[in-house]
């Protein structure tokens, strides 16, 4: 009788994330020329600037560059740490996805700015997808996916897991996410899973690989983190709380205001260590508004 009144008021909790207002705001990374960059995704991604910082009492400046607002759109937010100019990206980062109705058009002008092809435009092996690969100056690779129109170019986030069905259960308990689709290639030998709110035509979406016999991955330290709208930073942490016991991974910042800024966050890892931060979304739309 006692466990059935313990486990009830969990469950409870455990709904919340797929009650709760989410959506993918933006991924943070490092770059070791911020300039250098923006230039490189607004004239070769044909990303828009949206906002710089510059914050000189932590020395580092940060750059939210993307294919629409803030608001409503999924954007990058560039590091730029003083004095550092390279970071090692490690095995675990896969790529991030621009979806383009011409991604032939969209090689030729990124090859025209001196942008680097790693993988040419063409059908992917055994099916009609037309997709390509670039690089950019950090050594990140964007993989250029053909889509008709979509409201949500910068269409994915791909990072390497160890597990792929502790992960896919991590994420919809954690995170609300759905499993939009499962893919397995064993003449590839990888696994991949797209998980997310809404369809992967539609939005952004964070695309788990699990790579045949391969448990860990390197980190590196340029990737940081995704970052997710929540309704209730406080009641989404108690709930990680509870699927970390469960499936693995830890907080690492506990809920409340950033200082100096304010806004409610909560930072946790996942199993395999890739960090997510849920944040407040009316504090996020107070930051917009101030900006």
């Amino acid at each position: 009788m006692a466990e059935a009144a313990f486990l009830a008021p969990n469950a409870d909790l455990l709904e919340w994330p797929k009650k709760d207002k989410r959506r993918f705001l933006h991924v943070v990374y490092r770059v070791g020329d911020l300039d250098r960059t923006i230039k490189f995704y607004t004239e070769c991604f044909g990303m828009k600037l949206l906002r710089k910082r510059d914050v000189p009492e932590e020395k580092y400046s940060n750059a939210f560059l993307g294919f629409g607002p803030e608001d409503s759109n999924f954007v990058v937010e560039l590091t730029y740490n003083y004095g550092v100019s390279s970071y090692d990206i490690g095995s675990g980062f896969g790529h991030f996805a621009i979806a383009s109705q011409d991604v032939y058009k969209l090689v030729e002008d990124i090859r025209a700015k001196g942008g680097s092809i790693t993988r040419e435009p063409g059908p992917v092996k055994g099916g009609s997808s037309v997709i390509a690969f670039a690089k950019d100056p950090d050594g990140y690779i964007f993989e250029l996916i053909q889509r008709g129109p979509t409201p949500e170019p910068l269409c994915q986030v791909m990072l390497r897991v160890g597990d792929l069905e502790r992960s896919i259960k991590f994420y919809e308990k954690a995170l609300g996410m759905r499993l939009l689709k499962k893919v397995d290639r064993p003449e590839y030998k990888y696994t991949l899973a797209m998980m997310g709110y809404a369809d992967e035509l539609e939005t952004t979406v964070l695309e788990l690989t699990y790579n045949y016999g391969v448990t860990e991955y390197t980190k590196g330290n340029a990737y940081a983190q995704v970052a997710i709208g929540t309704d209730d930073v406080y009641k989404s942490a108690e709930v990680i709380k509870l699927v970390n016991q469960e499936l693995g991974g830890k907080i690492t910042r506990q809920a409340g205001p950033l200082p100096g800024i304010g806004t409610k966050i909560v930072s946790f890892l996942d199993p395999d260590g890739w960090k997510t931060v849920l944040v407040d979304n009316a504090d996020f739309q107070k930051e917009l508004e101030h900006q």
